[in-house]
Formats: C-alpha cells, structure tokens, sequence
C-alpha cells in the first residue's frame, strides 16, 4: 500500500503518531511542508490531499502546526485548490480515485466534493481540448466512471451534465450509459431528451435499453432532429422483424 493510501485511511491514533516524531522538525515553516513531504515520499500535493481527506484529520489539531496550518480551514482551503487545478500531475489517478473511495462515506465531505467536482472537470475538459492528450482522456473516463459508480455523482450532479445539450466530452466518456448503468435515472426517461445527442442515443438503442415502442413514438415525434430520426430509423431497419 502506499504512503498515500495509508495516510488518507489512518485512525485518529495512527495518524498522529505518523506525524507526532516530526513535532520538533526544526525546519522553517516556509520549508517545513516539502520538507515532510519528502521524508513521506510525496508530493507536497499528495501530502496535503492525504491528510485533508483522512476524515478524522479535523480532529486532530495537533497535527495543524507540524504542516504548517493554523486552522484545519486553512489547510480545507488549500486541499480543495489542489484537488481541483492538478490534472493527473501531482495527484495520480490512483490517489484522485483513492479520494472518491474514502469520503464517500464521510456525509460532510461528499456533500462538499459536489462542488468541487464540477470545477475539477471543467479544468480537465479544458485541457483536453487544448492538448488532445490520449492519455488525460484515459484518465478523465475511469474518473467519470468511478464518480458515478462509487455513488460520488448526485441526481443534480448528472442533471446538469445531461443538460448540456452539446456535450461532446459526455458522448466522449459515454457517460450517459454509466449514468444508466448506475441505476440513477432509467434509460427509457433520458432518452426523450432533446439535450442527448444522437449517437448518444444509439448507444441507449444499440444496448437493446430503450424497448422498440418507444423508439417509434420518438421517431412520430416532428420536432426531434434529422440526424436523430435516422439513427433511430437505421436502428429500427436493422432490428425489423422478421
């Protein structure tokens, strides 16, 4: 297991006695938290996220000082800046999904991570387009699944992705089948919706989700677009009975 793992999972005891020896540390405070960092095998990030994470860290003012944080906010504050501007630089996707696993059961964190959720995937979506990194998108669709499979995604959280009506890094993750997958909202309701794009909707019908009755009634529907009606058209062609 890693530093990290163990530090963002430890008990009240533990971790003070993971930084209990470090009380003295004679370093300024200017150095002290790389200074830590190092002796931990980290990134100043990792550190900081391992510790702002660890649901019992804000019992444990003692160990504010040793990082260098006056008040458990401080160091809230700058755990949250961290998580959501590092793209898989400093913070690995294993230690982004090692989070999502942890506060899930921590009511008070995960309501908070809503927030921080949306910020962190405008930022990745954000340099995606800009660098078109096979990589990052490998990331970016474990994470997007991990959120809504870990139970980490709210019911607003995936409305409001759903109603983006051109969303091409939604159709990139295909994250409208997780979003069904998850059991969150039925197939059959978002896929009435005029903000799920065509081949979205392919997926949904290619998956055999969407029963053929209500593929015909969107398919009467006049004001649905071209482009939708002959995905859904070659479907129904090809699926005919025989």
């Amino acid at each position: 297991m890693s530093t990290f793992n163990e530090i963002i999972t430890a008990e009240e005891e533990e971790l003070l006695q993971r930084f209990y020896k470090h009380t003295n540390n004679a370093v300024s405070t200017g150095n002290r938290l790389s200074d830590l960092a190092k002796k931990f095998r980290l990134h100043t990030e990792q550190l900081l996220c391992s510790v702002g994470f660890n649901v019992n860290a804000k019992f444990l003012p003692e160990i504010l000082p040793i990082l260098g944080f006056a008040t458990f906010n401080e160091l809230v504050q700058e755990r949250n800046h961290i998580f959501t501007s590092d793209i898989y630089k400093r913070l690995s996707l294993d230690n982004v999904l090692k989070i999502y696993d942890v506060i899930k059961s921590d009511p008070e964190t995960l309501q908070v991570m809503q927030y921080l959720l949306r910020s962190r995937l405008e930022k990745v979506e954000s340099r995606i387009e800009a660098t078109v990194n096979s990589l990052i998108i490998d990331k970016y669709k474990a994470e997007i699944r991990a959120i809504y499979n870990g139970g980490i995604a709210s019911i607003e959280f995936a409305e409001e992705r759903l109603k983006k009506s051109n969303s091409g890094f939604r159709a990139l993750v295909n994250e409208v089948s997780i979003i069904v997958e998850s059991k969150m909202i039925p197939a059959g309701e978002i896929f009435f919706r005029d903000s799920i794009l065509p081949e979205e909707k392919r997926k949904l019908v290619n998956k055999g989700l969407i029963p053929k009755e209500l593929i015909q009634s969107r398919i009467n529907d006049e004001s649905i677009m071209l482009e939708e009606k002959k995905v859904l058209l070659d479907y129904m062609r090809t699926h005919r009975e025989t």
